[in-house]
């Protein structure tokens, strides 16, 4: 018997789920070895385990390393060729039968300090555990099988995103959470970043990316539904928005003389959230910093710099959103004698996935009688940067309460099993297109 946190208990040998039925090989559907995902995957969480039952394994880190290796060997049983990349992503591959693009599927093992043990740890354990699975079977696909696991997901998708070129040289320097820069990280597990450029792939290099993810949201949680079938990754837009107004003394400047940055930006922000929820869909729009300057209790604000955060699986509603927003900034601050204005600062593209292949998830689902439900992610993930290379499909299992970047972050082991085999079923058929 295993146990989980909040009380969960389950017995392994009944996890194995029945077969894939959509199977057109010759003999039973291969199905994942539950006993052994569960076994390897809570492995995994002893690498930067944390008091609190979490763990804290940023990338680059001595914990992210031992986790790397760790998962090398299991890799390695599986019978996929292992090596680490430029970029260093570990890149664990298997020919196929004819000579195609590689169908490819993984996630990321690190996480954010002081984080949980589900968050990219499910999308990698089960990625391994379908090639495990398949050499177990006997089962050679048409195409050749990549088991991608990302570096430094949680600090800019730095593997995911040299893959589609899109990580520059001005990068390297960055600081991250393990102490380590972004170059000196990549180096320290094995990548070379003075040779980056040539981790890139072009377009249609990829046949097909599959990852499973937990949700990190509730909804598949609260309706009691085992698999998400995910629409796309959300697209994001950030500005920094300034807003002036005239800096006085606080104690001898009048109400009515007063052109306070801190009251235009209250003002803004209300207007943000009044726009952003005027218009039906599923985009949110976010304030998450502010700052006032000068930034002393006696002194009216001169100036206020606040964030805004836009987010929608169409680039397009972000835009539209933005100009209302824009608009209606601008008119508050001219009709006060202030001033506001936008510097865009980050974009990371919407990537829908494709409707071929959530359909190959829903009827993997189907086949094993799990119930589906299509919805956004609202959360960026290595998938996005792969939409750059072919199609993505995206598989998540339920976050119980939707907790995620937390030591409270738990998916219990049938999800993940349940997820596991979906994600087998689904590559089975997409190798079969």
């Amino acid at each position: 018997m295993t146990p989980t946190r909040r009380g969960f208990v389950t017995a392994l040998g009944p996890l194995t789920l029945a077969p894939f039925v959509g199977w057109s090989g010759r003999g039973a559907a291969p199905s994942v070895d539950g006993p052994r995902l569960l076994e390897r995957f809570h492995g995994l969480a002893r690498f930067g385990a944390t008091p609190e039952g979490g763990i804290s394994r940023v990338a680059f880190s001595d914990a992210d390393l031992a986790a790397r290796a760790y998962l090398t060997d299991w890799m390695r049983a599986a019978g996929l060729d292992v090596h680490v990349d430029v970029a260093g992503n570990l890149v664990g591959r298997r020919p196929g039968r004819e000579d195609l693009a590689p169908i490819c599927l993984g996630s990321h093992i690190d996480s954010v300090p002081e984080g949980g043990n589900f968050d990219g740890q499910v999308g990698s354990a089960a990625a391994v555990e379908v090639a495990h699975t398949l050499l177990d079977s006997g089962v050679r696909l048409r195409h050749p099988l990549e088991v991608l696991i990302f570096p430094n997901e949680e600090g800019g998708k730095t593997g995911s995103r040299a893959l589609a070129g899109e990580v520059g040289a001005e990068e390297m320097t960055l600081p991250t959470a393990s102490g380590f820069t972004i170059g000196e990280g990549l180096a320290r597990i094995g990548g070379d970043p003075a040779r980056l450029a040539e981790a890139a792939r072009g377009p249609d290099s990829v046949a097909a990316f599959f990852e499973l993810h937990i949700e990190q949201g509730g909804v598949l949680d609260r309706r009691g539904i085992p698999i998400g079938v995910v629409e796309g990754i959300v697209g994001i837009r950030r500005w920094r928005v300034t807003v002036e107004g005239h800096q006085n003394h606080a104690g001898t400047t009048p109400m009515p003389d007063r052109t306070d940055a801190m009251v235009l930006a209250a003002r803004v922000v209300v207007a943000i959230d009044d726009v952003l929820r005027a218009r039906p869909g599923t985009h949110v729009g976010t304030v998450g910093q502010i700052e006032a300057f000068p930034g002393a209790a006696n002194v009216i604000a001169g100036r206020v710099v606040h964030t805004l955060e836009i987010r929608d699986l169409r680039m397009e509603t972000i835009d539209a959103l933005f100009a209302d927003v824009r608009a209606r900034a601008e008119a508050i601050a001219d009709g006060a004698g202030g001033r506001v204005s936008f510097e865009p600062y980050y974009v990371s593209y919407a990537a829908p996935t494709e409707e071929r292949l959530r359909r190959h998830v829903e009827a993997s689902a189907e086949a094993l009688g799990l119930e589906t439900l299509r919805l956004p992610s609202g959360a960026g993930h290595d998938a996005q940067s792969m939409a750059r290379l072919g199609p993505i499909g995206m598989i998540f299992v339920p976050s119980v309460d939707g907790i995620s970047h937390s030591p409270d972050e738990l998916t219990r082991d049938p999800h993940i099993v349940q997820g596991a085999n979906v994600l087998l079923g689904t590559v089975l058929a997409a190798d079969a297109d």
